[in-house]
């Protein structure tokens, strides 16, 4: 299962930031067809990839110094599996939930769908003026991508 608009729109109603802001759903949008992209060269799961793209951000409470969203990502991701929203396997779950925790702090993963969020993520930051550091990537595709694209 991936994203539908029942997930958007409990997403929508609980959001607290600007929608059109620079972690909102352009943002997610940016992050799936990062995934997306990415998960065609290293076989990453893309229906994990498509959720993290739209739940990794959503718990944030302000768009600049905010460490703790990611592991309220991950809760929230939680109660939407509880409440039939998501439907993941128990493996999926433990790779969303790693996916949205980490996606702030940590550098890499051995588990390459875990990396490939992550990347999907840091390849977004452009938006922000920042080009991605290839050398900071998780995935060689990653790299790849940050090393050969045009951001800024």
């Amino acid at each position: 299962m991936g994203i539908d608009t029942k997930l958007i729109h409990r997403i929508r109603v609980d959001y607290q930031l600007d929608w059109q802001g620079i972690h909102g759903v352009s943002h997610w949008s940016r992050v799936r067809q990062n995934g997306l992209r990415l998960a065609e060269e290293n076989e990453a799961d893309t229906s994990v990839i498509e959720l993290f793209s739209v739940i990794h951000d959503s718990c944030r409470v302000n768009d600049t110094n905010d460490p703790e969203h990611g592991p309220r990502a991950a809760r929230y991701a939680e109660i939407l599996r509880t409440e039939g929203i998501i439907r993941l396997t128990d493996g999926q779950m433990k790779q969303l939930t790693a996916a949205c925790e980490g996606h702030t702090h940590s550098h890499t993963h051995a588990d390459m769908t875990i990396a490939t969020c992550w990347d999907a993520d840091r390849l977004d930051l452009g938006r922000v003026g920042i080009r991605p550091d290839p050398q900071r990537m998780a995935t060689q595709a990653g790299a790849l991508l940050a090393k050969t694209a045009e951001y800024l």
